[in-house]
């Protein structure tokens, strides 16, 4: 019999590009991710990977296989709603939608989110993995995921495959973290160009807001100067109120900033980002995923 869970990796080969990349997508390592395919191979009779320069890229039967399996997980998706909706008596949703969500949303919606689901369904059990967008729109595609809450800055591409469904939740607003006695703390609005002799904390390179806050300076040379780097936005605040540096810092999930600091908006919409859930296909008539999702869209109306 064929293992679905190794299928499950082979396709994740072939949408994230290589064995390391599908790896950190499905949260395995390198090595599991080889062996199961190397156990499908085995199972099947047929070479599924080839060697491509210093990568790999499926065989025409490995392809065959990833493509054939995606209606059998798809029905194995709709089956698993049909019990969740079969198996709650009195109207009661049962089952487990696993999550994906960016930090700053963990904060600021995900949970009151959670605390109103456990109240309304105690069978429905959400757990939760902390995830940048681009990791959480690969975990939701290749099924490791069931409902993903990603952001996307105007101008960073954020990529969604075409068995993804995404819904709009809210918008969010970034501002400009100075101390209250910075030079530009009296303003109602700044410019990039005003902001290019700051010294910056930042996330890591390889993160959208990383990118987003390039693109804000688009245009203007040697700028920003990025000198501190912080995953965590309440090390952007500290560093701000210390005044090693200025932050840009996103509302979702800031809190009150206090006295010595005040927060000032970007001209333009560059400071805006949109605030998304995304899920499969086909999963769109699972009871429990829509129960997910329909309290996700109902506390985004208040943000």
């Amino acid at each position: 019999m064929i293992d679905l869970e190794a299928v499950m990796s082979l396709r994740a080969v072939a949408t994230q590009g290589s064995v390391v990349a599908a790896a950190t997508s499905l949260g395995y390592t390198p090595s599991a991710v080889s062996q199961q395919v190397k156990r499908l191979e085995r199972e099947t009779g047929v070479a599924l990977l080839e060697r491509a320069g210093r990568g790999v890229i499926l065989t025409e039967a490995g392809t065959r296989l990833v493509v054939a399996s995606t209606p059998i997980l798809a029905d194995l998706e709709r089956l698993r709603a049909d019990l969740q909706l079969a198996g709650g008596p009195d109207d009661r949703v049962v089952g487990e939608i696993r999550l994906a969500a960016f930090s700053t949303v963990v904060r600021g919606l995900v949970i009151p989110v959670l605390g109103d689901l456990a109240e309304r369904h105690p069978q429905l059990a959400l757990p939760l993995r902390e995830s940048e967008p681009w990791e959480t729109i690969a975990l939701v595609a290749s099924g490791q995921r069931d409902l993903g809450i990603v952001h996307r800055w105007g101008g960073v591409a954020l990529a969604m495959p075409d068995d993804l469904v995404s819904t709009p939740l809210f918008t969010d607003v970034a501002d400009v973290i100075l101390p209250r006695d910075h030079p530009l703390a009296h303003r109602t609005e700044l410019h990039p160009e005003e902001l290019a002799g700051e010294r910056w904390v930042a996330t890591f390179e390889a993160t959208i807001c990383r990118q987003w806050l390039r693109r804000l300076f688009d245009g203007v040379p040697n700028a920003p100067r990025v000198v501190h780097e912080s995953m965590e936005f309440q090390n952007h605040l500290e560093l701000a109120r210390a005044g090693l540096a200025v932050a840009l810092v996103p509302r979702l999930g800031r809190g009150e900033l206090g006295p010595d600091m005040v927060a000032i908006p970007t001209a333009g919409p560059a400071s805006t980002r949109d605030v998304l859930a995304v899920h499969r296909r086909s999963q769109g008539d699972s009871p429990a995923l829509r129960a997910a999702l329909d309290t996700f869209v109902d506390h985004a109306r208040d943000m």
